[in-house]
């Protein structure tokens, strides 16, 4: 099956669509899980029992989904091609007691989530997503898509520093968003939410709820090569992988060598380690149970995943125009280049040179250009879910990704061409 040409422009347009309905990670699971049935997919419950049945199937916990296909007559032993990303992007999160203000302004208590430019969530119009949980135990998505919130920031004329000797957030004092007047009552927004969800207050048990930008995603750019968007870091993954994975399991899709698998976890933001996070047991027990569905043994799992591929897709840095040197002189990567491969000697990243060359081979495949990305050897290098990968399930992993502007802020930007050329090598890794 030809890989040329699958995704366009039109990829692009998607992907704005799917930033904009996707304001948390639970909303990010449930789009991409509507789009994997779209194209014949169907959800599995991990209490139930598993058959061997060809054919796609996903699993939906909390703010993770794991989907894979199954091709006609594969044998127990039969490969994985990974494509494995994250749902969450740093943000605010709401605290368990959420109702404060002071001075006749009602506020919403809330918790630094990973890393986030603070000053990118000052003066923004914010709504407010997540999920609440009832006293049966199911959950309902709550997603307030309208001007609900707002940190307000300190007028220049009461800090006359601000502008020379730099913007200084203190966490816990200055993050508190505003949504109204009065004084503050406890249970006041947690009523409001059950306003608009269409529950009774006294059902609503948990919750897991955060502010979000309002302001749609766009192009960019007098000749619209770029886009702004929120939380590309790293739903433009997630997108880009869902669509690989729809396009090569989809119906009339041709013989594949391998099980192609989407993994996209949450709190890769905050280190992983949840049963949801890439640090947890969850994409080990899917593959495993995959395998023994299927009457595979343990010699059939070990088989399985000693051919096990996985690409770790997550942005990574493009070069900034006011701030070059920050990036090592010859690892410059600029939007609309193709996607990047991300190298770190001290595994940071997991990719080896055999990694680059089966990155090298899917990119060629697709016809898409690729770069490198290596950090300047004197800033600290992040990392993704790519080394937690390799290292947990003893499987072969390649950091890849698109390169964007803005990491972290509540509004990142990327080059307008990256995310289908990113795709268009997703299907080019799943099929081959």
């Amino acid at each position: 099956m030809s890989t040329s040409a699958r995704f366009d422009r039109g990829h692009t347009d998607d992907l704005m669509s799917f930033l904009a309905a996707s304001p948390s990670p639970y909303h990010a699971v449930a789009n991409a899980a509507e789009r994997l049935e779209k194209a014949g997919f169907r959800q599995v419950a991990e209490t139930d029992a598993w058959d061997g049945a060809a054919g796609g199937k996903f699993v939906l916990r909390g703010g993770a989904i794991i989907a894979w296909f199954v091709p006609e007559d594969a044998p127990p032993h039969t490969p994985f091609r990974i494509v494995g990303a994250h749902t969450d992007s740093p943000n605010l999160r709401v605290k368990p007691l959420p109702d404060t203000g002071s001075y006749g302004w009602r506020q919403i208590a809330v918790e630094i989530y990973g890393g986030t430019l603070l000053n990118t969530w000052l003066d923004r119009d914010l709504g407010l997503a997540g999920r609440i949980t009832l006293r049966d135990g199911s959950n309902r998505l709550v997603n307030v898509d309208r001007a609900l919130l707002r940190v307000p920031q300190l007028a220049v004329h009461l800090d006359r520093s601000a502008n020379t000797d730099g913007l200084k957030l203190d966490r816990q004092r200055h993050m508190q968003p505003i949504w109204g007047l009065g004084r503050p009552e406890e249970g006041d927004l947690i009523r409001f939410v059950a306003e608009e969800t269409g529950v009774e207050a006294d059902d609503i048990t948990g919750w897991d709820l955060m502010p979000h930008a309002i302001e749609r995603p766009a192009y960019l750019g007098r000749d619209e090569e770029l886009v702004a968007g929120p939380r590309m870091d790293n739903l433009l993954s997630v997108h880009a992988a869902t669509a690989a994975l729809a396009a090569v399991a989809g119906p009339g899709a041709g013989a594949l060598p391998h099980i192609p698998v989407l993994a996209a976890f949450d709190h890769e933001e905050n280190g992983s380690q949840s049963d949801t996070g890439a640090d947890g047991p969850l994409l080990g027990t899917v593959l495993e149970r995959s395998v023994l569905s299927r009457g595979g043994t343990y010699e059939d799992r070990a088989r399985a995943f000693a051919g096990t591929v996985c690409l770790s897709s997550d942005t990574g840095h493009a070069v900034h125009p006011n701030y070059g040197d920050r990036h090592d002189p010859t690892h410059r990567p600029r939007p609309n280049g193709g996607p990047i491969l991300k190298v770190n000697v001290n595994m940071r990243y997991a990719t080896d040179g055999s990694g680059r060359a089966v990155f090298a081979a899917a990119c060629e495949r697709a016809g898409v250009p690729w770069q490198s990305f290596v950090s300047n050897n004197s800033m600290p290098c992040g990392t993704t879910i790519g080394p937690i990968t390799a290292a947990r399930h003893g499987i072969q992993t390649v950091d890849i990704g698109v390169a964007i502007l803005s990491m972290h802020s509540a509004r990142e930007l990327c080059g307008a061409d990256d995310p289908y050329m990113l795709a268009n090598t997703l299907v080019a890794f799943l099929e081959t």
